[in-house]
């Protein structure tokens, strides 16, 4: 009876301590502190690449409507040509980012050929002239951007994006052969400023945790360019005569890094 009772006596102690230790275990546990993901900071960004030129809208000038045919037997073409790209921009969280940049776009070839008819005999075989155009061109490209990036993929982040802009384009070199008629005109540099506007697409591979490898594409419209005044081989200036290339656009392919800093 004795052995009986000192057991349920024990029984009974540690019942009514396991609330207790139950308890100091609830009041003493804290979960772990979830520190949510940021995705924000400034970031520099640098890039190299090659244009691909086009002259959408043609070449223009007062002298054109002066003659009574006139045909374009190479409507005109650019060359490719470097760019190099620097800006600073900011991440906003894991799918937005913008940034502002700086491009210097490099020298490119331009060659056009045409021919006219001064005076319509009735005859369209008969053309009085051509005129074999050459000149150089190259801008500076100032142009605020942003992205979106669809989610990351093994390291991997496609993205796309939009630019609004100020493009400098000038002309400079400008000449116009004209074999047929011995005749050879020129024009002095000439700079004209037009809205600009792009469209990105591209692959940003992580390098570390900071750096980013960026391969991209982008179609830009830099609007028109035109030359100085055109003057002919004996000094004739025609005032207000410049050549006019309409609507210069260009596929850009692009490699660079980006660096953010936190």
């Amino acid at each position: 009876m004795g052995h009986f009772r000192r057991v349920s006596i024990a029984v009974a102690l540690v019942a009514l301590s396991a609330p207790a230790a139950l308890g100091a275990d609830i009041i003493e546990y804290q979960p772990p502190e979830v520190v949510p993901q940021s995705y924000g900071g400034w970031y520099l960004r640098g890039d190299i690449g090659m244009s691909n030129q086009q002259l959408h809208g043609g070449l223009e000038n007062a002298l054109f409507p002066t003659v009574d045919n006139l045909e374009f037997l190479d409507s005109g073409s650019f060359s490719s040509a470097p760019t190099f790209r620097a800006g600073i921009g900011y991440q906003f969280n894991n799918w937005f980012r913008a940034d502002v940049t700086a491009e210097l776009r490099g020298k490119s070839d331009f060659a056009a050929l045409d021919r006219y008819e001064g005076v319509d005999d009735g005859n369209p075989l008969t053309w009085d002239g051509s005129n074999d155009y050459s000149a150089k061109k190259k801008e500076w490209l100032f142009m605020a951007n942003g992205y979106v990036d669809l989610g990351t993929y093994g390291g991997v982040t496609p993205y796309v994006g939009a630019g609004i802009g100020m493009s400098q384009n000038k002309i400079y070199s400008f000449r116009d052969v004209n074999v047929p008629n011995l005749g050879v005109a020129y024009a002095p540099t000439g700079t004209k400023w037009n809205m600009a506007w792009a469209l990105h697409a591209g692959l940003g591979f992580d390098v570390t945790d900071r750096l980013t490898l960026d391969l991209g594409y982008s179609y830009v419209d830099l609007g028109d360019a035109q030359s100085g005044d055109i003057v002919t081989f004996n000094g004739t200036n025609n005032v207000n005569n410049p050549m006019i290339f309409k609507d210069i656009v260009s596929h850009d392919l692009k490699f660079g890094l980006r660096y953010r800093f936190n």
